[in-house]
């Protein structure tokens, strides 16, 4: 396997296996010891060519694995760890899982099944030998954490006196991982007998680890600390910031609690202003809805709203848009709940429902500050949304953001929030709607089949289906996430014609705006999503999972 997936020449690999023998060694054991490869390329390379999983161990608590499956001389003598059990299959951490020895006697011993997992050897035989290094990992910095379970041993201080040292080692992992993995959010989840950290990654929530429960009060006070907040106040939700280097980055984190039931459950958002800076094109705008949107971004008065549920990147595109627009002779404002993303040359402004400042009174303050471009973090009432557009009418660029399904459906809500039809018709230059799609990992993706029939209920024409195209499924390897990496979004961008002026004049229903959108050549949500599985960007199951309303 190492000499076809290129890692050894069949020369050394002859040699190498003839040294084991001589030495009376595994051939594993002889090829790290030559540093021909390292322990993490052997692993990486075992799992793409066997097609296993592969695991980081720094990242498992040993305390969590079952004990006494298989004899402590069998897992020695042929280097395997327990890593779990479900039904008859039995979960087999390997550095080496073709060793056809190793599996029947897990077999005959257990009467199980083995499920082999690629571990790296190095960690593997620290595990084994039961020294894993402290703060390697977010399982040994939880490790390091009280966990008032096991063998008797000295009585437990109460939470308020627990040793900082742990706790902040083991935020400092969670915050780096978090970052490594690409998340977007970190939750902090108590509960009555357990505590949970969860990841947010590509939109998915995925469970990291389970540190002890006696840690929650002291880690919920570390992170408000960070954030500034009120530590003593553990009755009412707060909302903070914080700005941590890693590296030669900073990165900004959002920060909200919440009193539950078992304690305050944490969510830290990820800010990465970073993302902002990449380029429309990296929102996967296609080329003939990227020149609508630049279009009318770059008029001098008038409103764009860009509309989606919460989590549908809206507040990227928003910002991706200011970034163009931010230049020296400028002069652009944001208000916001909070602001998310920092952007020098911005004026932002966060709203402060206690003190009176809500998105009306900045807005209308807004307005004496001689903006030329204002941002409005999202309308949400009828005040806000007649302010928004008379600063559209009256000379501005108004940018804001609505929670609705789709472009045509956004003139309805705001006729429904008392908005004139005249005044919508005169402002508003361009909506647009978005989802986002987990896109398919470009080492790993393969071709796939689906019948005729399936691709034309999903919204493919007959012409579509000519052959020259074969839609991709998300497959799995180290670099990704069950086939996935990274998300991109799908688009409907809808400008607003003469003719579909007239239509909101007559107040015609979102069924009529979405048929005249669509004669004029505009894509529905579905029929973008379609567009990305056709180019191999992500798979027909996302895109029906996205816009299935």
């Amino acid at each position: 396997m190492l000499v076809q997936a290129g890692r050894l020449a069949p020369g050394e690999a002859a040699d190498l296996l003839q040294l084991a023998q001589d030495k009376q060694s595994s051939f594993v054991d002889t090829l790290l010891t030559t540093g021909l490869l390292t322990p993490a390329e052997l692993a990486h390379t075992l799992s793409a060519a066997l097609a296993l999983p592969l695991l980081d161990l720094d990242a498992v608590d040993l305390q969590s694995l079952p004990k006494n499956l298989i004899d402590s001389q069998l897992a020695t003598r042929y280097r395997l760890l327990v890593l779990g059990k479900r039904g008859a299959r039995l979960f087999i951490g390997s550095a080496d899982p073709s060793d056809a020895e190793a599996a029947e006697r897990i077999k005959f011993a257990t009467q199980m099944a083995p499920e082999w997992v690629i571990v790296e050897h190095d960690k593997l035989i620290r595990r084994l030998s039961g020294s894993s290094t402290a703060n390697a990992s977010a399982g040994s910095a939880a490790a390091e954490l009280p966990s008032g379970k096991g063998k008797p041993q000295a009585p437990t201080p109460p939470s308020n006196e627990v040793d900082d040292a742990p706790v902040v080692r083991f935020l400092q992992q969670m915050l780096t991982e978090a970052i490594n993995l690409r998340a977007s959010d970190l939750h902090f989840e108590p509960y009555e007998t357990h505590y949970r950290v969860r990841f947010r990654v590509d939109g998915d929530l995925r469970e990291i680890t389970r540190p002890p429960l006696a840690i929650k009060e002291k880690l919920a006070s570390r992170i408000k600390v960070l954030a500034r907040l009120d530590i003593a106040e553990r009755r009412i939700p707060q909302d903070g910031r914080m700005k941590l280097q890693f590296g030669a980055k900073a990165i900004d984190f959002r920060v909200s609690t919440l009193p539950t039931l078992h304690g305050e459950k944490i969510v830290i958002r990820i800010l990465d202003s970073g993302s902002v800076k990449l380029g429309i094109e990296a929102l996967g705008y296609e080329k003939i809805e990227q020149s609508r949107l630049l279009a009318a971004i770059h008029r001098p008065y008038g409103m764009v709203l860009m509309t989606g549920p919460t989590g549908s990147g809206k507040t990227v595109s928003l910002y991706t848009c200011l970034n163009l627009l931010n230049q020296a002779g400028v002069n652009i404002s944001t208000v916001e709940d909070p602001a998310e993303i920092n952007l020098p040359g911005i004026n932002q402004v966060n709203v402060n429902d206690k003190t009176g400042l809500t998105f009306a009174t900045a807005l209308k303050s807004m307005l004496r500050q001689d903006p030329d471009i204002i941002m409005v973090g999202e309308i949400r009432d009828l005040e806000t949304a007649d302010i928004a557009i008379k600063a559209a009418q009256t000379g501005h660029l108004v940018l804001s953001t609505l929670h609705t399904n789709d472009a045509p459906r956004t003139v309805t809500r705001l006729l429904n929030m008392g908005v004139a039809a005249f005044n919508i018709a005169s402002s508003v230059l361009l909506i647009t709607a978005q989802r986002l799609v987990r896109r398919l990992c470009e080492k790993c993706k393969q071709k796939t089949e689906f019948p005729r029939t399936a691709l034309l209920q999903a919204g493919y024409l007959e012409a579509d289906l000519d052959g020259s195209w074969q839609p991709y499924r998300a497959v799995g390897c180290p670099a990704c996430n069950n086939g996935y990496r990274g998300r991109v979004g799908i688009y409907q961008v809808m400008p607003i014609t003469e003719a579909m002026q007239r239509l909101i004049l007559a107040e015609g229903s979102a069924l009529d705006i979405a048929a005249l959108a669509k004669s004029e050549g505009v894509r529905d949500l579905r029929q973008s999503g379609l567009a990305k599985v056709r180019a191999a960007v992500t798979t027909l199951e996302e895109v029906l999972a996205a816009t299935n309303e």
